[in-house]
């Protein structure tokens, strides 16, 4: 997510716990939260259109 979002990691932490901040996990493992890039790349899409 970081890698791809441009964000640092502490940042994706960081929103991953803040309610609607962040697109749901498509994945857990454990308590790791992990995410398709078709999910990354919509919410990456809504959130510069929210911005516009």
């Amino acid at each position: 997510m970081a890698e791809r979002t441009g964000l640092s990691p502490n940042t994706v932490k960081s929103y991953a716990n803040i309610p609607g901040r962040m697109p749901q996990p498509d994945v857990m493992i454990g308590r790791v939260k992990g995410w398709f890039p078709e999910t990354i790349d919509r919410w990456i899409e809504r959130r510069a259109e929210k911005q516009s």
